[in-house]
């Protein structure tokens, strides 16, 4: 059986194709097994590839593939399948995931989703000091409180004094695992910001198959980033402009909202590249 497939980066900079994180959307995934839906990921070896299938609560149900695991909700994968969705000229769409209902919507220059849970966060066992050790970073590293926070997928947030801290991280893997492990993911990760400019830096860094790995555009930390704002009861509402993936050669920008009514956007502009098919 024959699968068209389309091949997107999502939260790229004016208009550089090759800014942003890429991702494999399938158009068309009936017929596909689980197992092949894993397989493709993995041959894909993407950090998402998304599978679309007919839904009768939303205009398409989304399944969202690592090379390694399905995932509930995924921030580049939201947009980036809503763009291939959209391509007739929709300027909403609504996605079923396994998180839930995700609404996204059209803008000037690129797609907006509402997170789709309320956010949930949980403390840290780790001290500041530990967290910062963690990160190859002084001691005093840290601007305020680490947060677990979900809001569709768990991630560790943890504020960092200075854009030029964020960028010297070298996380240790053997601490990373020991301090920053989610059972729900079933891998360590950390997600570092920091505020000192304009544009926020960010960067997030995650494990697998024994490696630390930097992803170059994370939505899906975005809003969990928008949830630690609003239970650390920061003010209200928030327009910022995030910076990623520089340190691994993808330039990216994310924008994240957050409103008078607590509610999480984020932003970014989708690029298409090209399109194929796959025999399975």
């Amino acid at each position: 059986m024959t699968h068209a497939f389309r091949i997107v980066n999502v939260f790229t900079v004016d208009g550089n194709r090759f800014s942003g994180n890429p991702l494999c959307v399938f158009e068309d995934a009936r017929g596909l097994e689980d197992e092949q839906m894993q397989a493709l990921a993995r041959q894909m070896n993407l950090s998402e590839t998304t599978f679309v299938l007919p839904s009768e609560r939303a205009d398409a149900r989304v399944r969202i593939f690592t090379p390694g695991f399905e995932m509930p909700f995924a921030g580049h994968p939201t947009l980036g399948t809503a763009s291939v969705i959209a391509a007739a000229g929709q300027d909403e769409v609504k996605l079923e995931m396994i998180a839930g209902i995700v609404q996204v919507e059209r803008e000037d220059d690129g797609w907006s989703l509402k997170r789709p849970q309320r956010p949930k966060t949980r403390k840290v066992e780790a001290t500041r000091i530990e967290i910062a050790q963690m990160l190859g970073l002084p001691d005093d590293a840290l601007s305020d409180e680490p947060l677990w926070v979900s809001t569709g997928v768990e991630q560790l947030v943890i504020p960092i004094k200075s854009s030029e801290l964020v960028r010297a991280a070298k996380p240790v893997k053997k601490l990373l695992e020991r301090w920053a492990f989610s059972d729900d993911r079933k891998e360590a990760m950390a997600y570092l910001w920091s505020n000192d400019s304009s544009e926020w830096t960010v960067r997030f860094f995650f494990t697998s198959h024994g490696a630390v790995i930097e992803d170059a555009a994370t939505g899906s930390a975005c809003a969990n980033l928008g949830g630690w704002w609003i239970a650390r009861g920061r003010q209200r509402p928030l327009e910022v402009m995030l910076r990623q993936g520089e340190a691994v050669g993808r330039p990216s920008r994310l924008g994240l909202q957050i409103g008078d009514d607590d509610a999480i956007y984020v932003t970014g502009a989708v690029i298409e590249l090209g399109r194929g098919t796959v025999e399975v």
